[in-house]
């Protein structure tokens, strides 16, 4: 009796965690849809950049909060993503899966295609993290910022991949719903990352890596480890963002994104998951309301990381979330307990 009820809470308990794990797409899916019939284009194509940029502050934010290292070249890792899954979805977009529907088979060539370009952008963090993440210092900075000019050199050369021109004709896959979707997936990934028994070690490098390998963490293992997971998930937003602009370019992955990411990281607090969502929302908000000022945009941008240095050097959140710093406001009430 006592072991088949033990089996049966056994059972209970992963069904409840199963769920947990699911549900907010289950709540995302409807919401995203409704907010996509009813949005105009012009609103359509904010949301959509916000919900990229999520997720590209949100899998930045992995290595260069939680980990405490320092990268700045994620838009190489973009480019890696985008590329791989354009081509895949060009030679496909005429291909309809057997016993599937021409939507449901457009809609599972475009999900395999963005798991391979995932795996691709992982591969490569693998290569780039595996020399550079053994050493200490700014070596990953220096490493990651030659490979996003290596990548986007190599790419403008490969007429493969329509060299300077890029891939054009790409087609047009991505909706709200598939960013919102990947933006949910890359939060999820990131806070059941931190919570885990690889974030604790994570955040123990972060503090002090010569402590953390004292007592017995493996560094270099875990640091790749957090590379290829946040440069997996910049090759999803890579992907994401061609199947709405519908143009694949060099031009796009340059170093000035992979900055404006890294500013988004800075400004929401680097070891900050909800202060990467929010400082990604405004700064993304901020450029398309400055896009009529192609000549200052970039200068205004700076002058407010600037400013937020100044005032903020740990950003908006620093370290906490947003939910820690509502909990000062809102206090939970003690039980009272009872003589």
């Amino acid at each position: 009796m006592s072991t088949g009820r033990t089996l049966r809470t056994h059972h209970h308990r992963k069904s409840v965690k199963l769920l947990k794990n699911f549900l907010p797409f289950l709540i995302g899916i409807p919401i995203l849809w409704g907010i996509q019939l009813i949005s105009p284009p012009h609103i359509a194509i904010i949301l959509v950049n916000v919900g990229v940029n999520i997720i590209l502050a949100v899998s930045l934010n992995v290595v260069n909060g939680f980990t405490g290292q320092f990268s700045i070249g994620h838009a190489g890792f973009m480019a890696a993503g985008a590329y791989t899954t354009a081509k895949i979805t060009l030679a496909l977009q005429d291909t309809l899966l057997p016993g599937l529907s021409p939507w449901l088979s457009t809609q599972t060539i475009f999900l395999m295609a963005l798991v391979a370009g995932m795996l691709l952008s992982g591969t490569m963090g693998l290569l780039v993290g595996m020399p550079s993440l053994r050493l200490r210092g700014d070596y990953l900075a220096i490493v990651t910022l030659g490979f996003n000019e290596i990548i986007r050199v190599f790419i403008e050369n490969i007429r493969w991949l329509g060299g300077a021109t890029g891939l054009s004709g790409v087609p047009p896959y991505t909706t709200l719903v598939w960013v919102g979707l990947g933006a949910i997936a890359t939060i999820s990934m990131a806070r059941r990352l931190v919570s885990s028994t690889h974030g604790r070690a994570l955040l123990a490098i972060r503090e002090d890596e010569i402590a953390a390998e004292a007592m017995g963490v493996n560094t270099t293992k875990y640091k790749i480890r957090a590379f290829v997971i946040s440069s997996a998930f910049a090759g999803l937003g890579g992907g994401l963002l061609g199947h709405y602009i519908l143009l694949v370019t060099p031009k796009t992955f340059t170093f000035i994104k992979s900055m404006e990411v890294v500013g988004m990281v800075v400004l929401g607090g680097m070891g900050s998951i909800s202060g990467s969502i929010i400082s990604a929302t405004l700064l993304t908000v901020l450029l398309e309301g400055l896009r009529g000022l192609d000549q200052y945009r970039m200068v205004m941008y700076a002058l407010l990381l600037v400013i937020l240095m100044l005032t903020r050097p740990t950003g908006l959140f620093g370290t906490h979330e947003i939910w820690d710093v509502l909990s000062r406001y809102f206090p939970k009430r003690k039980a009272v307990q009872k003589a």
